[in-house]
């Protein structure tokens, strides 16, 4: 069996390359490529349906990332051992695709499409999240889909001082700023990444450099279409059109809805106008209107609040609740607002509101990340949650989508960048928030409330951290532009980007842009992120009038958690055979006791409801972990009795011998009736023989009797 192998490949820049081909494996997909780094490959399929379903009028695109345990040589875990649904992990990333294909196809083009990228062979050092993009684009590419790319994804880290395109996964930990960029030949259309307390032109610098790499990547796939002779495109007819009834849908609400727009209403106040103003106009149609003249009708009166509402905006400056392009809606905080929680704070803004808790743990509750690629322990987790209630909506509930997934990770990644070292912060940390109200960037008020969270449960965070939204509406004809402070829910449907900035007063620690047009300018680009930076500082501003540093100390109520670091060697006296001694100070102590061998050194760490819990435990690793001294004076217990005298336990583990010669300064001649094994008695260690063996002393301790007088006289007295 023959095939048509096409292969092209480039060079990062500083020796690695990067291999794509096609026509090797899943030819009956519409497009497909293997894309190849090192040993890492990653399969992208794309197929398409040849014509839209009716009354759609949306592009139906899904994204699914899937890594197979097979490229790592793992078997997956759980009672099945085979890949299941999709990790949180493997959803961020087909986010990460799908946010930069979606805006690239036509508009009119509504036909099922999906995407799909296997991980079918990785290498440890080489992160295939960064790849994904590529691949998804390059089968698109050699597909007859109509797509307006390519388009290709990097990850772009300053490491060391430079920046640095796709890093191997080992020169992340050094890495001062890290983002997943993706874009077009001549245009940015995603980006997402964390940072540490970053300028806002060192991030415009990085995504600079990261388009570069992009612009090679493009062009190679132009490369391949032609290669594979698919620069045709299949023709397509997704839409009805009536320009007659456009123009009619126009003339009779844009004054109306432009009225409606202006008047800075409430949310729901506002739709439920702009819906009566629809009703109103499909009256007009008559009974017998068909279904298409219907859809057409409300397609067209869509058009006409996106055009009302922007040129509200750019012509007047005026925004749908009546605010100008950089007025933060008003903010209250509280925190506290939970009793029983170890910390937690109400944070709303205009009409969004988040219920925000933090619970601390023991390192037992850390969350286990059990991927493919990426497997291990995480100790800080963060968890959004958006229920149908917090938009006045219906809907079944059943957990968190994609959306809630991606929105958490932006909000845990900035949050991150701020906690205390793990040799400062023992705790395993879960936030939750709990979205109450949604009008627009709830992921950044669970960023300012999830600071407000973790001060009020006394966690040392570096420094508070705030998060802003921001829009922009563009006129392509005129070349003018808005952007747009703390966007609503509706500024972000009608316009061109999303934006979200998070940072501390020092500077910008993650965000997260979406871009639905084309041609965004470097100088916008800057001019929104000076903007989002004010807009941070005025919130961050806000939140500190509320809290400003972290509690001094934890909650009554929250558990407490003391580190010891002991000797490697004692690590099995403290654990015990099978565990007993460990189990045994548990449950006399009533604490929670883990041990872990870390930088050659054991590391103990006691969690308990209350500090004399926590003291008990600490008391007995110290006296297992303690090294007797010679000198020392000790509270022992009898242990044993002996002719020649008894064996003490000044140490748990620890005997020495107590002679009979030792325990008075007067003479006995027995053991008998002295002492009785479990009596306590304080003793002075003397000596330790080159065995080991502890010699003991009772009477070193005790008052030397004086000599007694001699009554006969001396010869000279006489």
């Amino acid at each position: 069996m023959s095939y048509n192998l096409v292969k092209k490949s480039f060079d990062l820049g500083d020796g690695r390359m990067i291999e794509i081909e096609t026509g090797k494996l899943a030819k009956q997909a519409d497009g497909s490529v293997v894309v190849k780094m090192g040993d890492t490959m990653l399969l992208a399929t794309v197929v398409s349906a040849k014509e839209a379903k009716e009354g759609v009028d949306f592009l139906p695109l899904s994204v699914d990332y899937q890594e197979k345990y097979a490229a790592t040589g793992r078997i997956p875990g759980g009672f099945l051992r085979r890949e299941a649904r999709l990790s949180d992990y493997e959803v961020l990333i087909s986010r990460l695709v799908d946010r930069a294909l979606r805006p690239m196809f036509p508009e009119d083009y509504h036909a099922d499409t999906q995407v799909m990228i296997s991980l079918i062979s990785a290498d440890k050092n080489i992160m295939p999240d960064s790849l994904a993009g590529l691949a998804a684009s390059a089968a698109l590419a050699v597909s007859d889909i109509p797509f307006n790319g390519p388009i290709s994804e990097v990850r772009v880290a300053k490491i060391d001082g430079n920046l640095v395109i796709n890093p191997h996964m080992d020169q992340l930990e050094r890495a001062t700023l890290e983002f997943i960029v993706a874009g077009s030949e001549n245009d940015i259309v995603m980006v997402e990444g964390e940072a540490k307390e970053i300028s806002e032109e060192e991030m415009v610098e990085a995504i600079e450099f990261a388009h570069q790499a992009i612009k090679v990547q493009v062009q190679v796939q132009k490369e391949l279409t032609e290669a594979v002779g698919k620069t045709q495109k299949r023709v397509y007819s997704h839409e009805h059109s009536n320009p007659e009834l456009k123009e009619r849908v126009y003339a009779e609400t844009y004054q109306k809805v432009y009225e409606v727009a202006k008047s800075g209403s409430a949310k729901h106040e506002r739709s439920e106008k702009f819906d009566a103003i629809q009703n109103e106009f499909l009256l007009t149609l008559g009974e017998e209107v068909d279904d298409v003249t219907k859809f057409l009708a409300k397609k067209y009166f869509h058009d006409v609040q996106y055009d009302a509402v922007r040129n509200l905006i750019l012509d007047e400056g005026i925004r749908l609740d009546g605010r100008d392009v950089k007025t933060v809606r008003p903010i209250w905080s509280e925190v506290g607002y939970l009793p029983a929680a170890h910390g937690s704070a109400v944070f709303t803004r205009g009409e969004t509101q988040s219920l925000t808790t933090v619970t601390l743990g023991t390192k037992l509750d850390e969350q286990m990340i059990d991927g493919a690629f990426i497997n291990g322990f995480q100790k800080f987790i963060l968890h959004y949650n958006f229920p149908s209630f917090s938009t006045g909506e219906i809907r079944p509930n059943r957990g968190p989508g994609r959306r809630e997934i991606g929105h958490g990770n932006l909000a845990q990644r900035s949050l991150k960048q701020v906690l205390p070292v793990d040799e400062e912060n023992p705790y395993t940390i879960r936030v939750v928030s709990d979205i109450l109200e949604s009008n627009g960037s709830s992921s950044m008020a669970t960023v300012c409330a999830g600071t407000l969270a973790l001060m009020d449960a006394g966690v040392k965070i570096k420094a508070p951290v705030s998060g802003i939204a921001m829009g922009l509406i563009t006129d392509e004809k005129t070349g003018k532009y808005a952007v747009l402070s703390d966007i609503l829910g509706d500024e972000d449907h009608l316009g061109d980007m999303d934006f979200k900035v998070t940072g501390t007063e020092n500077g910008i620690v993650g965000c997260q842009m979406d871009l639905k047009i084309n041609g965004l300018r470097w100088e916008v680009l800057r001019n929104a992120l000076n903007q989002a930076k004010d807009g941070r500082l005025h919130i961050l501003n806000e939140m500190k009038k509320t809290l400003d540093t972290p509690r001094t100390d934890l909650k009554p109520h929250a558990p407490r958690i003391v580190v010891l670091k002991i000797d490697k060697e004692f690590i099995g006296a403290v654990i015990g055979p099978g565990g007993k001694i460990i189990q045994e100070m548990q449950r006399e102590t009533n604490t929670t006791i883990t041990i872990e061998e870390k930088d050659n050194q054991g590391v103990v760490s006691i969690f308990a409801p209350d500090k004399g819990a926590i003291d008990k435990a600490v008391q007995r690793i110290k006296g297992i972990v303690a090294k007797p001294e010679v000198g020392e004076i000790y509270e022992g217990k009898v242990k044993s009795i002996m002719p020649f005298g008894a064996f003490v336990e000044i140490l748990p583990g620890k005997d020495g011998l107590l002679h009979i010669s030792e325990i008075d300064w007067k003479r006995y001649e027995t053991m008998d009736g002295i002492f009785k094994v479990g009596d306590e008695v304080r003793v002075k260690l003397l000596d330790i023989d080159k065995q080991g063996k502890l010699k003991l002393s009772r009477k070193a301790l005790l008052p030397r009797p004086p000599k007694p007088e001699n009554k006969e006289q001396k010869p000279s007295e006489q």
